[in-house]
């Protein structure tokens, strides 16, 4: 059985918090998004933030665009919600694994066909 550690814990919550703070940004380039996952650095200086953005490669452009325009204020939020000495620098980073899972499958069934 795996022990849970501070850090993921962390993870966790700031995935939870983020969800809700990006729920009510009121930006418009912000098309419709996952956070799929939060991985925190051991010294919580850092937490890499994985989204996936459904749409066009334009969508995608403009919500990253929007998300890195308004990191401050959503670590601002952030640090409203969870009550951690130093909330971590927060980088959104595009994962591509959805897409490439949809390729494959695309491939498989044209091949079985």
């Amino acid at each position: 059985m795996r022990s849970f550690n501070r850090t993921d814990r962390l993870n966790k919550l700031i995935k939870e918090e983020l969800s809700l703070i990006i729920q009510r940004l009121k930006d418009p380039r912000i098309g419709f998004l996952t956070i799929l996952d939060v991985e925190v650095t051991k010294d919580i200086s850092l937490a890499r933030i994985y989204v996936t953005v459904y749409g066009d490669s334009s969508t995608r452009t403009k919500t990253m665009e929007a998300l890195e325009n308004a990191t401050g204020f959503i670590r601002g939020e952030l640090a409203n919600q969870i009550r951690i000495r130093a909330i971590p620098e927060l980088r959104f980073i595009y994962d591509e694994s959805e897409e490439v899972r949809e390729r494959i499958e695309t491939i498989l069934k044209s091949v079985k066909s």
